[in-house]
């Protein structure tokens, strides 16, 4: 697995939305935010792909490639961080050359949501451990959530460090938009518990993470953009452990993209897998529940599956490195909910 050098004062950080801009009225967050990492000693560099959104994107699919291209290949440039995640990442797969990137310095980039598409993308084809963590636009300066406040900490690991993440206290579930309130901070009302499917209190398995948003990465897997059997037979040795969240699908489209893995084969070679809070929440008694269709899909798997954990789109975010060889410890009765990585 090849790390991108860690990140210090002096480093230079690309700033372009290869999915959603951001448009006129989020326009104070992103200068905050920009100016956080600017006061943080870093170089920033924006991009042209940045400050507007229509239809969902900040461009054309050509330009957004061109300039994620760009970046990727200035060797001057030490990360790429998409304001956030989007709905469209996936029209700019076909675009990049890869063969050509593999001849280029690894960047660290970084982001949640619609950015894991690419994040999965970069590291299945070309070997490069990508972060899949808070977006760009959450880390305001006086963030003060641990989880969230020490992520571009963890971007300065340097190849064989290693450290843990416990679970977070608190998450959220809703709060004001950044067009509302620029200075908005993270909301956290709902107490944090990490679950495991089945009757079992505590469970130990350890692999190599890759994974992301299910919505898009669901419609990739088993693609040249996300080979996962190729990524699986590279690393046979070491395992590995899926993770996966649910932004927007209604439980029976969870449900059915979990059976299209099962059906893949997926589940069989990974060791465990991990699942972030679920964004959809259904009450109305008409349908199934998101529990329900996870349980429906899965409950004879033979592998461990913890959900609920701190990933996705009910912040905070744990700092996930694919390709990092990780450790997860669950013990529900001493409330012991933690993941180590190394970065091997």
């Amino acid at each position: 697995m090849k790390y991108p050098k860690p990140l210090k004062p002096g480093s230079k950080i690309a700033i372009t939305a290869f999915s959603s801009g951001v448009a006129t009225s989020c326009h104070q967050r992103l200068d905050i935010v920009l100016k956080n990492l600017k006061d943080l000693g870093f170089e920033v560099i924006e991009g042209q792909c940045l400050r507007k959104d229509i239809k969902h994107v900040s461009a054309s699919k050509q330009l957004r490639a061109q300039e994620l291209m760009r970046f990727l290949c200035d060797d001057t440039i030490d990360a790429i961080m998409p304001p956030w995640g989007g709905e469209l990442a996936m029209d700019i797969l076909p675009l990049l050359d890869y063969e050509y990137l593999k001849s280029v310095k690894p960047k660290w980039i970084m982001g949640f949501s619609d950015v894991s598409t690419v994040l999965t993308t970069l590291t299945t084809k070309l070997n490069w451990s990508t972060v899949h963590a808070t977006n760009l636009m959450q880390l305001h300066p006086d963030e003060a959530e641990l989880l969230t406040s020490n992520t571009l900490a963890h971007l300065k690991l340097k190849d064989d460090d290693n450290f843990e993440q416990q679970s977070s206290q608190f998450y959220q579930i809703k709060n004001d938009s950044f067009s509302q309130n620029p200075n908005v901070t993270l909301n956290l009302t709902e107490p944090t518990q990490w679950k495991i499917l089945g009757d079992k209190d505590t469970t130990q398995f350890n692999g190599r993470l890759i994974g992301g948003c299910f919505d898009t990465i669901s419609n990739i897997i088993g693609t040249e953009y996300f080979d996962f059997d190729a990524f699986h037979h590279n690393y046979i040795d070491d395992g590995v452990i899926l993770y996966i969240e649910n932004a927007e699908m209604s439980p029976t489209a969870f449900m059915r993209a979990l059976l299209s893995l099962k059906f893949k084969g997926v589940f069989n070679k990974v060791n465990g897998l991990l699942i972030g809070r679920n964004a959809v929440i259904t009450n109305n008694g008409k349908e199934i529940s998101a529990f329900e269709a996870l349980s429906n899909a899965l409950n004879d798997l033979n592998i461990p599956v913890i959900y609920d954990a701190d990933i996705g789109h009910l912040p905070p975010n744990m700092t996930l490195f694919n390709g990092a060889i990780a450790e997860v410890h669950f013990d529900s009765k001493k409330e012991i909910y933690k993941l180590k990585q190394k970065l091997i």
